[in-house]
């Protein structure tokens, strides 16, 4: 019984705000649909623009990563040449103080 009860008071105010709102309504279903679909298309064009906008941002960064990479690995490859030139020279002083 309460479960009917329920359902009725759901479908009266369903009822009761239908007829509210189309008493109420600041302009005609037309008027509306059109005013929808115009605040939709900016709503859309607003969200395209931010994507395209996070979209440079993103690029940006993995542009600036990808050029940092590139100098740390030069940096590295330098800094790889100069400690093996030392271990040479290293090697070739023990072998001239071993031969002494």
């Amino acid at each position: 019984m309460k479960d009917n009860n329920l359902a009725i008071a759901i479908l009266g105010s369903v009822a009761v705000g239908t007829v509210l709102g189309i008493l109420f309504a600041p302009a005609r279903g037309c008027e509306t649909r059109r005013v929808i679909g115009e605040k939709s298309t900016t709503i859309k064009n607003n969200l395209l623009n931010s994507s395209e906008k996070i979209v440079d941002v993103i690029s940006q960064i993995i542009s600036d990563l990808n050029y940092e990479s590139q100098q740390f690995i030069g940096n590295t490859k330098g800094i790889n040449k100069d400690t093996k030139t030392n271990l040479n020279n290293l090697k070739d002083i023990n072998k001239a103080t071993i031969f002494e």
